[in-house]
């Protein structure tokens, strides 16, 4: 009588084939991503994928870390709206101001981490780790921003997304003027309609120039009141709504796909708490968790916090825990390889522009909240 197969044994059998010169970034995920963060890997461009990307879903990217200076935006970020793969975004400013730079024609350089920062200092060159730019590129970021935000359109308190579409609009003419194409985040997602969300709008170049126009009377002002619940209204609407896959009506679902961790991780995360602690709205949390660190859950940060460690404050849906994947790689070695993948493996989809939706959305969340006994 044959022993008993351990139900433990019923994973693929490692046996990969030999890697090939020719070999396409698809593939050699699928066939040679087999063990520890590799297979973490491959579990997330899968996960984004076959799951994440299909009509029902609607997908929250969040940014942290200078992912923008390093050329992801333009990469990697860019085509995944263009291929309408990322719904809406949550980010810190830096990386937005950063993105900036390209899109009006602005220089960023590769360079040596380990030049001697003074001399760099006497050479007016700025340094991320080992990307170079000129100190001009700053100063001329900053006057864009400040004359912007003169026009009469920006006189009045506002969420960071709808603030983002304007500066992206203007980001989007000057790209057009100069002659370039797809450089800048922010110009792509206005083009979308892709609403871009910063949760500390003031801890950033763009939030020290709003700071600086206020001291001459600019009437422009962040209201973090309105960020909270139209990322709120964003995620109730995509759980209440319905689409048409294979021919049957699926009911809508949420996937956050969060690359960092840091303040846009947790107010990505927090729009199921703020509609089911504060709102008091039946929901269960997202459905899908995906995310790339390099932070470690044991030291009690949100950054490492796990999506096991999420369902506690109901931020992810408990029964889809099987569906969350944490990748600790950096991002800026996982980005660019799920983006290939995921262009290889998925058509692309329909574009959302959820911007253009925000009205309609913060009327479900408001009616559904007028039947809480949380009022």
């Amino acid at each position: 009588m044959g022993k008993h197969k351990s139900k433990f044994l019923r994973g693929k059998r490692i046996d990969p084939a030999p890697i090939e010169k020719n070999i396409a970034v698809a593939d050699l995920i699928d066939e040679a991503f087999l063990a520890y963060n590799a297979a973490r890997l491959r579990e997330a461009c899968q996960l984004y994928t076959t799951k994440m990307l299909e009509p029902e879903v609607t997908v929250a990217v969040s940014l942290t870390g200078a992912l923008t200076p390093a050329g992801l935006g333009i990469s990697a970020l860019i085509p995944l709206i263009k291929a309408g793969f990322i719904d809406w975004i949550i980010s810190t400013g830096a990386n937005l101001y950063h993105d900036t730079h390209f899109g009006i024609g602005l220089a960023m350089h590769q360079g040596n981490a380990h030049t001697s920062d003074v001399t760099l200092r006497e050479e007016e060159v700025v340094r991320i780790y080992d990307i170079f730019f000129d100190y001009s590129v700053l100063l001329d970021t900053d006057a864009f921003f400040r004359k912007i935000i003169e026009a009469p359109e920006f006189q009045r308190p506002m969420s960071t997304a709808e603030f983002h579409y304007l500066c992206g609009r203007y980001v989007h003419e000057r790209e057009q003027k100069l002659g370039i194409k797809d450089k800048s985040l922010l110009g792509v997602a206005y083009e979308y309609a892709v609403p871009i969300y910063t949760s500390s709008p003031g801890d950033s170049s763009i939030g020290m120039n709003v700071a600086a126009k206020a001291l001459q009377g600019n009437k422009l002002a962040f209201d973090p009141s309105l960020d909270v619940n139209e990322t709120a209204a964003i995620v109730l609407a995509a759980k209440r709504g319905e689409v048409k896959s294979n021919g049957k009506k699926v009911k809508g679902r949420s996937g956050v796909f969060i690359l960092g961790g840091g303040s846009p991780k947790n107010f990505l995360l927090q729009t199921e708490p703020q509609i089911q602690e504060v709102l008091g709205i039946d929901e269960r949390g997202h459905d899908y968790f995906l995310q790339v660190t390099d932070a470690r859950p044991d030291t009690g940060g949100l950054s490492g916090a796990t999506p096991g460690e999420a369902v506690s404050w109901g931020k992810v849906d408990p029964d889809r825990l099987p569906d969350a994947v944490v990748c600790y790689v950096d991002s800026t070695v996982a980005l660019p390889l799920i983006t290939a993948y995921a262009l290889t493996r998925h058509a692309p989809r329909e574009p959302k522009r959820l911007y253009e939706k925000r009205e309609q959305f913060m009327s479900l969340l408001l009616s559904e909240y007028k039947k809480s006994k949380r009022r």
